[in-house]
């Protein structure tokens, strides 16, 4: 025998007429119970209904997964949980540093190559300062 699948719609709609009947069910009644008991189920509704919010406090939104909102405690983290958030955090400081020590490094390299230019030329290098020399290199190095 296959089982029976009900709409999940029908099935919350079921659920709530259900419960409205049962609802109206308590009301009629509640107005025949004595001031004492109805007093004392005032109270017990009022506990539960703090207890309920005192959990509710308890508990945080953390991970919004493709099944929704996922509510686990904020104790579950953990070292281990907290170290892990960490890291992305880490691992890009470590790549910016990285990246600034290489662009100092080839710029350092880039230098040292004009200076190896500079003084193995047969020029000295007072002539690259001289005006002249400029305009000499401007003109195509023709006399």
């Amino acid at each position: 025998m296959k089982p029976f699948l009900i709409n999940p719609m029908a099935q919350n709609a079921t659920t709530a007429e259900f419960g409205a009947r049962i609802a109206a069910r308590l009301d009629e009644s509640a107005q025949e119970l004595p001031d004492h008991v109805a007093q004392r189920l005032y109270r017990a509704r009022m506990q539960a209904l703090s207890q309920g919010r005192q959990l509710r406090r308890q508990e945080a939104p953390v991970l919004a997964t493709s099944g929704g909102l996922r509510w686990i405690k904020q104790d579950h983290f953990g070292f281990w949980g907290r170290a892990s958030s960490v890291l992305p955090l880490i691992a890009l400081l470590i790549g910016l540093m990285s990246i600034g020590i290489l662009q100092e490094q080839q710029r350092a390299h880039e230098i040292a190559e004009v200076d190896t230019e500079l003084l193995t030329s047969d020029l000295p290098p007072v002539a690259y300062t001289d005006p002249g020399f400029a305009q000499y290199l401007k003109a195509g190095g023709q006399d």
